[in-house]
């Protein structure tokens, strides 16, 4: 019984909670969404893929292990494909099962790649989502990267490294860096890729630790805050928006690891 009671708490903690942060204080923290049609993609989030719902306030939040998915309703400017955000990625447990799954709540499958099992899947207004087969993990769905798209992609990467203190590698053949709960991947582009901000896939998130102090060292480096450190307290949480260099549109949140 105290065995049971035990991995019941843990399997509750993986889905409790964002990681731990870094050394910079910083984790994953939420991907928002510009969509037309929000019960559409509720459907394949929640019904489908089994995301929790969360609350933060009157905000709805769809939470799986390492991540937290935002709807806002509005009419995006495109789709993932050229823009700076190229892909999302998640880990499944069963890729057939969760290919069928999302064809049958009205996704399309665009590219299949049976050989590493790994499929990529249209969601409505053009959010294209990678998923990975494998077998080993302890719950269906698991996020697990950001794959960015640039011309210039050792100094994106460089710049998530002292900014964020993202640990470059590679993942496979792409050049790649680690914060914990994602991993940032690049595609080479030739060219200027699109802004994110106004698209499908309008913004990523990182939760930070002790922000206004981040958000005042970001600020000394010579940083521009598109929206200054402030706290939200009907959502109980603090923000502060910023754009990288390359169009990334980039949310910072110190709270929503309480949810």
């Amino acid at each position: 019984m105290k065995l049971f009671l035990t991995l019941s708490l843990l399997a509750g903690a993986a889905w409790a909670q964002l990681p731990a942060g870094n050394g910079k204080g910083v984790a994953m923290g939420h991907l928002h969404l510009l969509v037309r049609d929000v019960d559409a993609h509720k459907k394949l989030w929640v019904d489908t893929l089994g995301a929790k719902v969360v609350k933060a306030g009157p905000l709805e939040l769809y939470r799986f292990p390492g991540v937290l998915v935002a709807l806002r309703k509005g009419e995006p400017g495109g789709g993932t494909d050229g823009s700076v955000v190229d892909h999302l990625g998640f880990k499944t447990k069963n890729l057939d099962e969760t290919k069928a799954k999302l064809v049958a709540a009205g996704a399309t499958v665009v590219r299949e790649m049976p050989e590493i099992r790994q499929a990529f899947i249209m969601f409505p207004d053009g959010v294209k989502v990678e998923f990975t087969e494998d077998t080993s993990l302890a719950q269906p769905i698991v996020h697990h990267h950001i794959h960015f798209a640039s011309h210039q992609v050792d100094e994106m990467r460089a710049w998530y490294a002292s900014t964020f203190g993202a640990v470059p590698g590679m993942r496979g053949r792409f050049k790649a860096a680690d914060v914990p709960g994602v991993n940032l991947s690049w595609n080479p582009a030739n060219a200027a890729t699109i802004a994110s901000k106004g698209r499908s896939v309008d913004h990523i998130g990182f939760e930070v630790a002790n922000l206004e102090e981040f958000c005042n060292k970001l600020v000394a480096s010579g940083i521009k805050l598109d929206t200054p450190y402030r706290k939200v307290p009907q959502l109980g949480i603090a923000i502060a928006f910023l754009t990288d260099p390359w169009g990334t549109y980039i949310e910072l949140t110190e709270g929503l690891d309480k949810l």
